[in-house]
């Protein structure tokens, strides 16, 4: 019995899917080390240089090797500290704030009393859309003595309230960014809510459960996986803080041009003109991040596990 010869169509199948793999992964690599890969390495190489006056100092400048004095300078740099710990303030009043109003609309839009959900999940999604700066020259706008109708409306009931001061530097910037990004994360646990098996909330309800504690006890542990998803999102972008308080130093005294990390990297480069230091913090700030993005993820993959 002769064994037929294999088929010389498979192996040019094969050449074929890979050319097509290729198609579609080569651009994505290309892409990927020219915005990723290339910008951070340049960050790393230019934060091992520091700019120094040639001369006495009536010559230009020269670029300076100084190996990790960037980052000793950055780190010892009590301006960078204090960013830090703005930052810390702002994440322990937004992130509870936003998680739990996220929550709760998603879950009210899940309720069976719900009505035009559909209405409302546009109205509550629509701040997303508008542009950060443009969100923050409205609430600038609005916080403004001189020209708010909602301070009136405060002086009218007898309220002194100044939102640029430094009590409430930190309260102002957390509504900003709260009214911006509240309805991006509804929208994420209000989708996680859909992927619920209705059998499930069926079984709760003829067991006697009613609204809230179905809500508390099926549908939050349900959407563990999206929680954790949408605190992820939102520490990183906490720390990538820029636009909202840069916005505010232009009627605030109490929130300066290096009020937060991203802001000490922006004055830093192109205020101060020392890019080496600007890079350091820069790659600090980096670092901070991903700890935080992996210290969340492992403590809500415990979560999840519980």
């Amino acid at each position: 019995m002769t064994v037929p010869a294999p088929s010389p169509a498979r192996p040019a199948a094969g050449r074929a899917q890979r050319r097509a793999a290729a198609a579609y992964l080569v651009p994505f690599f290309v892409l990927f080390t020219l915005v990723m890969v290339a910008p951070i390495g340049y960050a790393v190489w230019t934060s091992l240089f520091a700019e120094r006056s040639s001369g006495l100092g009536f010559g230009g400048t020269e670029s300076v090797f100084v190996g990790l004095g960037n980052y000793a300078d950055a780190l010892g740099d009590t301006a960078l500290r204090a960013s830090f710990v703005h930052v810390i303030g702002y994440v322990a009043v937004y992130i509870p704030l936003m998680t739990c109003a996220a929550l709760l609309l998603a879950l009210l839009l899940d309720s069976t009393a719900a009505r035009a959900r559909r209405l409302f999940q546009l109205a509550l999604f629509l701040p997303y859309t508008v542009p950060t700066v443009i969100a923050a020259i409205i609430w600038v706008y609005l916080y403004s003595p001189s020209l708010s109708p909602v301070m009136d409306w405060f002086d009218s009931v007898g309220l002194s309230v100044d939102f640029f001061s430094a009590p409430l530097a930190i309260p102002s910037v957390v509504n900003i960014v709260t009214w911006h990004y509240v309805g991006y994360n509804m929208v994420i646990l209000y989708a996680a809510l859909q992927a619920i098996p209705r059998e499930t909330l069926e079984a709760a309800t003829m067991d006697g459960a009613g609204a809230i504690r179905t809500a508390l006890q099926i549908k939050v542990p349900h959407i563990r996986s999206a929680l954790v998803l949408s605190l992820l999102f939102t520490c990183v972008g906490a720390i990538q803080l820029f636009n909202e308080p840069y916005m505010l130093t232009t009627q605030s005294e109490a929130i300066n041009r290096d009020w937060s990390p991203v802001m000490f990297v922006h004055k830093a480069a192109f205020v101060d003109h020392q890019p080496g230091l600007a890079s350091a913090a820069a790659i600090l700030i980096a670092l901070t991040a991903g700890a935080l993005s992996y210290a969340v993820t492992k403590l809500g993959n415990r979560w999840k596990a519980a």
